[in-house]
C-alpha cells in the first residue's frame, strides 16, 4: 500500500491577528508545521498549537522562517549559509522547548517561505539549515522540496528527508514552485488539485504549468491553512486517497531512512 503525510503550515496568528483554522484543520492532517515566531505566531500561539497537537495525536514540526514578519516571511533576504544555520537553530529550538514540556517530541523541521524556496535552488543555503537540524536533533527529519537541494542536503549529511509536494501549487518545468506573483501558482479547483496529488503519489508525475510532463514524487503533502477553504479541501483528499488505497501516517521512522532515496533522483545539482 502507499503511504503519504499531510502537513499543514498552523499557528501563523500572533498577538491580536488570527490567521487559519488551526484547531478544524489539525482534526484531519497527520503532521503540522508551527511557526516560530519570525514569520508569524508567537509564545502563546506556539503553544496553543502545541498542545492542540499533542490532544489530537498529530506529529508535530518547526516551521522557522526569515525574521520578517511584515512580509510573512515570503520576501527573499540576503543571507550567509551561517547565519541561516543560526536562524534555524533558534527557531526550532524554542518550538522544540514547548514540546517537550507539553511532553511531546518533536519531528520534523520544515523551512518556511522564502526560505524554503530560495534553499531548494541553493545547495550552500541548504546545507546550513541542514547543519542546523542536526545539530538540535539528528533524529529530526528535513522536510524540503522534493528534488531539491534541501532534500540533498539532508541525505548528504545523514539526515532523514522528507520529499515534500503541493496540492494547491502549480510546478515549472524545472520542478520548482512557480511564484505567488505569478498568475496560476495557485491551483484553485479542488478537484484538479486531488487528481494532480493522486498521481504524484502513484505515478510520480505531474503537469507543469508551461503543460510538460516532470516526475516528482513525494512522501508528504503540504495543504495550507490559512486558505479560508483548507477545511473542505483536506477533506475531500482525505476522502480521495483512502478511496485510492493511499494510507495516511506521519513522516516518522516507518517509511522514512537515513539517506534513503525512494527511488527518485536527488537534488537539482546532479
Amino acid at each position: 500500500m502507499d503511504k503519504i503525510d499531510i502537513n499543514s503550515d498552523l499557528g501563523e496568528s500572533f498577538g491580536a491577528y488570527r490567521l487559519g483554522m488551526d484547531e478544524k484543520v489539525l482534526e484531519h492532517v497527520s503532521s503540522v508545521n508551527i511557526a516560530c515566531g519570525w514569520h508569524a505566531g508567537d509564545p502563546m500561539v506556539m503553544k496553543k498549537t502545541v498542545d492542540t497537537a499533542i490532544k489530537l495525536g498529530v506529529a508535530i514540526g518547526a516551521h522557522p522562517g526569515l525574521p520578517d514578519l511584515m512580509g510573512f516571511g515570503r520576501r527573499e533576504m540576503a543571507i550567509t549559509p551561517e547565519e541561516a544555520k543560526a536562524y534555524v537553530i533558534y527557531q526550532v529550538g524554542a518550538l522544540k522547548a514547548f514540546v517537550e514540556a507539553a511532553g511531546g517530541r518533536l519531528q520534523h523541521v520544515k523551512p518556511h517561505g522564502a526560505l524554503y524556496n530560495m534553499a531548494a535552488k541553493d545547495l550552500k543555503l541548504s546545507r546550513g539549515i541542514a547543519e542546523a537540524v542536526k545539530a538540535v536533533d539528528s533524529d529530526l527529519v528535513l522536510v524540503g522540496l522534493a528534488n531539491s537541494y534541501l532534500v540533498k542536503a539532508a541525505e548528504e549529511i545523514g539526515l532523514k528527508a522528507a520529499r515534500e509536494v503541493f496540492a494547491d501549487r502549480a510546478y515549472g518545468k524545472d520542478g520548482n514552485l512557480v511564484s505567488r506573483k505569478e498568475p496560476g501558482a495557485m491551483i484553485e479547483d479542488q478537484d484538479l488539485a486531488i487528481k494532480r496529488v493522486v498521481r504524484m503519489i502513484k505515478e510520480g508525475k505531474v503537469e507543469a504549468i508551461t503543460g510538460e510532463e516532470i516526475s516528482i514524487w513525494g512522501n508528504t503533502i503540504c495543504i495550507h491553512g490559512d486558505n479560508e477553504k483548507a477545511l473542505g479541501f483536506v477533506k475531500k483528499i482525505r476522502k480521495a486517497l483512502k478511496e485510492e488505497n493511499i494510507d495516511i501516517a506521519p513522516m516518522n521512522n516507518r517509511f522514512l531512512k537515513s539517506g534513503s532515496r525512494g527511488g527518485m533522483t536527488n537534488g537539482q545539482g546532479d
